[in-house]
């Protein structure tokens, strides 16, 4: 199994050719249970929740979380209530969320100008590029109020060098996330880094804290020298109005009136924001549209529910994702065909490719069809509008979008906002069309990056609205 260019894609052909939906392998000093059937996943996340919430120790996660101070991969105790209830009353609270909708919106339309420029430019548009810098422009936006690191001549949309390695920067650390690492599972060969794991996530931190870090430290400097956010104007106290997450966790205070949250803190958990925040909807997207451009008929209906919900004289907005029942309905055909990997270092390995394509749960589970989400009649067609809004969340594990339990995903609200609208935009702005001379988008999967396309889907992209919606 060590041998494998991945131990976790081993235990599921294992299972498969076994037949179980539950396993158990003692990998090292840990065992790890892999389960692909939604009741007893169940029973782990709602009836034992108690009894996992905890995460074992891994090289990535402590790296990366700067010694487990973020929600995600800290032990189940104080520090991570601390964390969830600011995360969840601070930064991902409805309040928020609608607080930072026009820096959203900004990155939409930034997504539509890049686009229709580098097919302009090129004739060819890669998707990966395009859904990957959406997601880290918003979350840059939110985080720290700024697109670029450095201001942008062209501002053509297109990231500079800088925005560039940042991005790869991130997505190394996720891969290093999923990937499997010896000691982990061996922990007296930590230092070793027979794999070379521990070099390669050292240098993906350097980097994004290199980035990071004068920010916050110039932020906090900011904060402190106006008396933690107050200033006199006109010979009248007033408070600094954060303008971003970063001014909304420096700004948090405990009952005594000091900072709630040390640098080292504030450092960690946006990291771990960033991460959360591009993964899904980045990696979702990307599938989505290989699936859709070479299904052609799904990517019309799907054009045309945005013909008849919004129309072509506007572009799709937050408000309409609502009433955009295909589109989701395709967001979560890909949730459940192409599920992103559970992060590394869980003793109950949630199979989210076993979950999704179960075919004691889904009928003919490896074909892409967003209509198994919707209403249907009783020959299966689809209703125009079906009667239930459909949303990106799975209550019954049937496939698995955000999670739930203890340590579910607490920023579906973000996460389902970008998927959709990353979708939309893409879908409603342009024509999409495979390369010539190429037959069909490559659906393999990477064999180094769990859930990945082996290589970044390239299309061509013809606009379809009038000329004055393209920013």
């Amino acid at each position: 199994m060590l041998r494998s260019e991945s131990p976790f894609r081993w235990i599921h052909s294992w299972m498969k050719e076994m037949d179980t939906d539950i396993a158990c392998f003692r990998l090292g000093n840990v065992h790890v249970i892999p389960v692909t059937c939604p009741n007893i996943a169940l029973e782990f996340l709602r009836k034992q929740d108690a009894v996992f919430a905890s995460r074992p120790w891994s090289v990535a996660s402590h790296t990366l979380s700067g010694g487990f101070k973020t929600v995600i991969f800290s032990q189940y105790g104080e520090s991570w209530k601390k964390m969830k209830k600011v995360l969840a009353s601070e930064v991902l609270s409805p309040s928020r969320h609608r607080w930072l909708h026009d820096k959203r919106a900004e990155e939409a339309d930034n997504l539509v100008r890049y686009i229709y420029n580098q097919n302009k430019n090129s004739g060819r548009v890669n998707v990966r590029m395009a859904c990957s810098h959406y997601c880290t422009n918003v979350v840059r936006r939110m985080m720290f109020d700024q697109r670029y690191f450095v201001e942008n001549i062209l501002d053509d949309g297109a990231p500079t060098f800088r925005e560039e390695e940042h991005v790869d920067a991130l997505f190394t650390t996720i891969n290093y996330l999923y990937a499997f690492c010896i000691s982990d599972y061996l922990p007296y060969l930590v230092g070793l880094d027979l794999d070379g794991h521990e070099k390669i996530i050292q240098e993906a931190n350097k980097t994004i804290l290199k980035y990071h870090d004068p920010i916050i430290r110039e932020r906090m400097q900011k904060w402190r020298e106006n008396d933690g956010g107050m200033f006199i104007d006109e010979n009248e106290l007033k408070r600094i109005e954060p303008q971003d997450l970063l001014d909304v966790l420096i700004s948090l205070r405990d009952a005594g009136g000091l900072p709630l949250l040390t640098q080292e803190e504030i450092t960690a958990q946006m990291w771990e924001i960033m991460i959360a925040t591009i993964d899904n909807p980045a990696n979702v997207v990307e599938w989505a549209m290989a699936e859709m451009i070479n299904n052609p008929e799904i990517l019309n209906k799907a054009a045309e529910e945005l013909d008849r919900v919004v129309g072509k004289e506007r572009l799709v907005q937050e408000k309409d994702i609502p009433h955009l029942n295909y589109i989701k309905a395709c967001a979560r055909e890909t949730f459940r065909l192409h599920p992103v990997a559970a992060f590394n270092g869980s003793h109950v390995l949630l199979s989210r490719r076993g979950l999704g394509r179960n075919p004691k749960v889904w009928d003919r589970p490896l074909e892409f069809r967003p209509e198994r989400h919707l209403a249907n009649d009783d020959d299966g067609n689809m209703h125009q509008c079906s009667p239930k809004e459909v949303v990106l969340t799975e209550p019954d594990l049937r496939f698995i979008s955000f999670s739930t339990g203890r340590r579910g995903c607490i920023g579906e609200t973000l996460g389902t906002t970008l998927t959709v609208m990353l979708l939309a935009r893409m879908v409603q702005g342009f024509s999409w069309l495979k390369p010539p001379g190429i037959s069909k988008i490559n659906l393999g999967e990477s064999e180094t990056k769990l859930q990945s396309l082996v290589e970044p889907v390239v299309a061509c992209a013809n606009p379809r609205l009038p000329q004055h919606l393209y920013p």
